[in-house]
């Protein structure tokens, strides 16, 4: 079996809580094309494995549309010179899987913010590993956004800040995200290639330790814009 595989299996029991308290496998590396297929499968609670194109120019992943059958994904990654700061996934939901591949295709449908909770304790946890207990305390502490997600397009493609420090001085990481309700009864109403959908833009592992540590400052504004550094500067 080879590592993608491997790591399917244990992501889909970490998705299913197979055991009580289990932890979810690691997540891959942000700028990796298997980051995206990881989401898909978190976020729709699949083992479907999809074909993810990692971008490396804003304009195609703005106009990109993720398709359920064959299941093609997509993904584009913002750069801080060399660190990935976002990663940004184009995938589809759980009722659209099971809809077009049957009801034991995908489970319950997760957010954006709750995969941004996995990257979250996957920093700490690294942190930790490394002996920075000061630094783990802190991404510990970071609170999570609970974004509603975006119906539109051009609302997700907005600017925002993924890492940044709230009035009270308290650090919060956001993952703005759209999702398109496919079991909505005016879903037959859009076109094709607008049902469906889910995307997030979440920050990184990378991202939340170099905040942790003092090594970057919260409050970065990410534009999905022609002038966007999608790739290592």
């Amino acid at each position: 079996m080879d590592r993608s595989c491997i790591f399917s299996a244990l992501l889909g029991l970490a998705i299913a809580g197979l055991a009580p308290g289990a932890r979810a496998a690691p997540l891959p590396a942000s700028a990796s094309p298997e980051f995206c297929i990881a989401a898909q499968q978190f976020l729709a609670s699949t083992a479907m494995r999809g074909e993810n194109r990692v971008f490396t120019d804003m304009p195609s992943y703005r106009h990109s549309k993720p398709q359920a059958r064959p299941l093609r994904i997509y993904q584009v990654v913002t750069y801080a010179g060399s660190t990935p700061i976002v990663v940004s996934c184009k995938v589809k939901t759980a009722a659209q899987l099971r809809a077009t591949y049957g009801p034991q295709a995908a489970g319950a449908q997760r957010s954006c913010p709750d995969l941004t909770r996995l990257v979250r304790d996957q920093a700490v946890a690294a942190l930790r590993a490394a002996g920075e207990d000061a630094a783990a305390a802190r991404a510990a502490a970071f609170v999570i956004d609970a974004n509603e997600p975006y119906v539109t397009g051009q609302s997700y493609l907005g600017d925002f800040q993924a890492i940044y420090a709230a009035a009270d001085g308290r650090v919060h990481l956001a993952s703005p995200g759209l999702y398109q309700d496919f079991d909505a009864w005016y879903t037959r109403l859009l076109p094709e290639r607008f049902q469906g959908q889910c995307y997030c833009h979440l920050p990184t592992v990378d991202y939340i330790e170099a905040v942790a540590r003092g090594a970057m400052p919260a409050g970065a504004t990410i534009t999905a814009g022609e002038g966007a550094a999608v790739t290592p500067q």
